[in-house]
């Protein structure tokens, strides 16, 4: 089953200094943190805070083909997490026909942005993520998740590179 999300606000790992995209559940109160490449989070950022840029990005690019080619995003789907790394799929729509793209989750987010489609991560992909989270040591995740669940608005503000 799926769970529609939103972009809830983009950060920095205080521990990595990566940058984190949150995810939360419309209709609850989960939260997904995914660990993303500074390229892929500008590229996120820019169009969260509306940003144009003098040349088309390689997203706005993607956008630009898609709607020539009158080709629309059905939905993108955070399918699967494998080795503490997220999949997901970008559901295409042209003639009435889906088809689905493999993708980091990244681009599909970027993309989703971009063309305002919805955004949904599978509920085993929740689970696991708390499961994982829960024995990876690659930071403390405790801390850490008790840090994300107590975020608010001035916390999730404007993403600085």
């Amino acid at each position: 089953m799926e769970v529609e999300m939103k972009i809830r606000g983009l950060m920095m790992d205080p521990v990595t200094n990566m940058p984190i995209v949150i995810l939360k559940d419309v209709n609850g109160n989960a939260l997904l943190p995914i660990w993303v490449g500074i390229y892929e989070a500008n590229a996120i950022a820019l169009e969260i805070e509306k940003v144009s840029t003098p040349r088309p990005m390689t997203h706005d690019l993607i956008k630009s083909l898609l709607l020539g080619l009158s080709t629309g995003i059905r939905k993108v789907v955070v399918n699967e997490l494998k080795d503490d790394t997220f999949y997901a799929l970008i559901w295409l729509e042209r003639n009435g026909e889906l088809i689905s793209i493999d993708s980091r989750p990244s681009d599909a987010l970027a993309l989703a942005l971009r063309l305002d489609c919805p955004i949904y991560v599978e509920e085993e992909v929740l689970k696991s993520s708390k499961l994982s989270g829960a024995v990876s040591d690659k930071v403390n995740n405790e801390e850490l998740r008790k840090w994300l669940e107590n975020l608010n608005d001035e916390d999730l503000g404007r993403y600085k590179m």
